[in-house]
């Protein structure tokens, strides 16, 4: 179970590296970069929309709100930037495989 816990943390780990690298190029759309910064925002933020407390709503608004900010952003990223930052990223420390 320790295992699966570290293996979970390290690729997460990896993918928050990879997207700092992506939303650190210039060529990145603004809105990707605003729409991130939301969700990160929101994950940290104490102030939800419902409350944690709330039983299963209070954790659903997270499971909801922050992966679709996620998701619409990475959409606007043009592939090419995606596959270029991949590519160097599977280059470097074989992280990617």
């Amino acid at each position: 179970m320790k295992k699966n816990k570290t293996s979970l943390l390290d690729k997460f780990k990896k993918e928050i590296r990879f997207y700092q690298a992506v939303i650190r190029d210039p060529r990145t759309p603004k809105l990707s970069k605003v729409l991130l910064g939301l969700a990160i925002g929101y994950a940290l933020s104490p102030i939800d929309l419902i409350p944690d407390f709330i039983p299963v709503l209070g954790y659903a608004d997270d499971l909801v709100i922050v992966p679709a900010l996620v998701f619409i952003a990475v959409k606007l990223i043009p592939k090419e930037i995606m596959r270029e930052h991949k590519a160097a990223k599977c280059d470097d420390k074989n992280e990617y495989r």
